[in-house]
């Protein structure tokens, strides 16, 4: 009788621990984080601060609806997180009030990694490499390396990262009269339309969206000018959100879903993470 009694107390601690264990197992999938440790401005809604002119990475289309790469991925990732995003302008230049006074949980709006940046900001990965490139609508013009920049006439935008790049190029001092800027890079592709330049130096992100969604037919040259990555800003001390923001994204690159929304926007894959 006491060889029963123990065999069924035996029994019943078994089945109360693997009760337990799994309970324990099911507790957390790796996508559901305690919002305080989030340090949300709003439980539950992960608020992203955004310039709402920047095509293709975050704007308004003809509806007045927010579009943009930027706001495709961004909501995918909300999903995975198991929140809801909300998408919030901001006046760029007030970008780091706007975080520290909790209005907004992140900047995310094709957002170049610097060192002022990684000094205000916890940044996440890097996501997009957003290359300067040299684009032409003349099929006689061939770019292999910055040598065969000097003779060409070069449009660009004024006060852009493609003409910082420039600037820091080994051969500017040879092609700096050939250079124009533009108070937008409509107004240089008009005038390489015209025969007015050559090619012009512009963000990757918005050469391929124009050919891709509005009917440009420019082409890449072969020679780029350098690298110019995007990154995710979050308060300095919120480690926690940007390393489940980071989490989010590699699982969206894993499942194919960013690759997919890249190729929409810009006709190939432009997806990084490091």
């Amino acid at each position: 009788m006491k060889k029963r009694i123990l065999a069924v107390l035996t029994l019943g601690v078994i089945l109360t621990t693997m009760v337990f264990l799994a309970s324990c197992g099911n507790k957390d999938d790796g996508k559901k984080v305690d919002d305080k440790d989030l340090n949300l401005g709003t439980d539950g809604v992960f608020t992203v601060g955004l310039d709402d002119t920047f095509a293709p990475m975050g704007f308004r289309d003809k509806d007045g609806n927010l579009v943009g790469f930027d706001i495709d991925l961004a909501t995918e990732v909300a999903k995975d997180m198991g929140l809801k995003v909300e998408f919030k302008p901001i006046n760029w230049d007030a970008k780091d009030m706007e975080l520290k006074s909790k209005n907004i949980d992140c900047v995310w709006n094709g957002m170049s990694q610097t060192p002022e940046r990684e000094k205000a900001m916890s940044l996440s990965k890097k996501y997009l490499n957003n290359k300067i490139i040299l684009m032409t609508n003349k099929d006689d013009i061939k770019v292999d390396a910055s040598k065969d920049l000097k003779g060409l006439s070069i449009g660009t935008q004024a006060d852009s990262s493609a003409l910082e790049m420039l600037k820091k190029n080994d051969m500017y001092d040879e092609i700096k009269d050939k250079i124009t800027e533009y108070t937008s890079y409509d107004d240089a592709i008009l005038d390489m339309k015209a025969g007015r330049i050559d090619v012009i130096a512009i963000d990757q992100v918005l050469g391929e969206y124009k050919n891709n969604n509005m009917g440009e037919k420019m082409r890449s040259l072969k020679y780029d000018l350098g690298d110019d990555f995007y990154v995710i800003g979050f308060r300095k001390d919120d480690k926690a959100l940007r390393d489940r923001v980071n989490a989010a994204i590699k699982n969206v690159i894993e499942s194919g879903k960013a690759a997919e929304i890249s190729k929409d926007w810009f006709g190939k894959d432009i997806v990084v993470f490091k």
